[in-house]
């Protein structure tokens, strides 16, 4: 069978990286521009140099993605494209109806779609994996690690943001709302830029995991490392992905899941960043989307149960629990359809 071109890959892996800065570019700066401690033009800007700068300092969470999913003696090039078909058909449609999603998410279900498809035909023609007796293609350590931070971080995100922000009005208590806004607008900022570092050390890792999962796949590296000029094409994909921005998903994740003043931007931006260098230092994948948004909701609740507009915060949990299933599904179809030309 003809393998999947490695340049169709990698332009698939690009496409996906600039769909994931583009519609995550949100996560970042949303709570800014609401606030209007940046305008959209300096947030955007800025969101998108700290996504070049954290994307080149860390390798941990590729090493998950290519290695921490599926066995790497399984993994072929057909398998890879298939999982990037089926994330950018999600991660498209979701950005049109303006759903913040987890690019993360979206990635790692394609992933498990595309090889369980792939396994699925291998048993049935050769008998060549036994489910019976074993784990099959899929590393279930590395599936632990990735699916307790993604369940996880959430719940964090949403408990840290409701405590960083008691605290806050505790200290703030007796202080003038419009000299404490001023203030907090400025340090805006700094919190914006510590989510816009963090989420390019998370997100952008996914494609340099993908793009080299392919390459010794094809067997042009002998072994799983991440080249430079993986590092430096992924990492310049999201900038331009952020760059081109997101009003769409900005709209949904903050003038319409609360109504946000700048402490309360500063407050989950803080939270938000924090949580996700955690999880980066440790190699864990997880969603800038599913943080930042938990945070913000964190932030809502300290002020009343109804500081959260739920119908809206009930959407975006729903796209979030559709997001593995659907994805899985999309790439494993796409793998059969691929199955025609490769």
């Amino acid at each position: 069978m003809p393998r999947a071109p490695i340049a169709l890959i990698i332009l698939g892996a690009l496409t996906f990286n600039f769909m994931t800065g583009f519609h995550d570019a949100a996560n970042a700066i949303a709570t800014s521009v609401l606030t209007r401690a940046l305008s959209i033009p300096t947030a955007v800007g800025l969101a998108a140099v700290l996504n070049l700068a954290g994307a080149m300092v860390n390798e941990s969470v590729a090493t998950t993605i290519g290695k921490g999913i599926v066995a790497s003696s399984f993994i072929t090039e057909q398998i890879v494209l298939a999982a990037l078909v089926g994330t950018v058909i999600w991660l498209f449609i979701t950005w049109r109806l303006g759903l913040p999603t987890s690019c993360s998410h979206t990635i790692i279900g394609a992933i498990i779609g595309a090889a369980s498809a792939a396994s699925a035909q291998v048993s049935v023609s050769s008998g060549m994996l036994d489910w019976s007796y074993n784990y099959g293609i899929f590393n279930f350590a590395g599936l632990k690690k990735i699916f307790l931070a993604l369940l996880l971080s959430p719940v964090v995100g949403l408990v840290l943001g409701f405590a960083v922000m008691i605290l806050l009005l505790h200290i703030f208590a007796r202080s003038n709302p419009s000299i404490l806004n001023r203030y907090f607008r400025r340090l805006q900022v700094i919190s914006a830029s510590l989510m816009a570092f963090s989420h390019g050390s998370n997100d952008a890792q996914n494609a340099m995991g993908i793009i080299t999962m392919a390459l010794v796949s094809g067997g042009y590296l002998n072994a799983f490392f991440i080249p430079t000029w993986v590092k430096i094409i992924s990492a310049v994909a999201l900038s331009l992905g952020t760059a081109a921005g997101g009003w769409r998903i900005i709209k949904t994740l903050g003038r319409n899941l609360i109504t946000l003043k700048p402490i309360h931007g500063f407050a989950a931006e803080t939270t938000g960043a924090l949580v996700i260098q955690a999880c980066t230092q440790i190699g864990a994948p997880v969603s800038t989307t599913h943080v930042i948004s938990s945070a913000i909701m964190g932030v809502g609740i300290s002020r009343r149960l109804t500081g959260v507009r739920w119908k809206v915060a009930g959407q975006i949990i729903m796209a979030w629990v559709l997001t593995l299933p659907i994805t899985a599904l999309l790439a494993a179809v796409s793998y059969w359809l691929l199955g025609f030309f490769f």
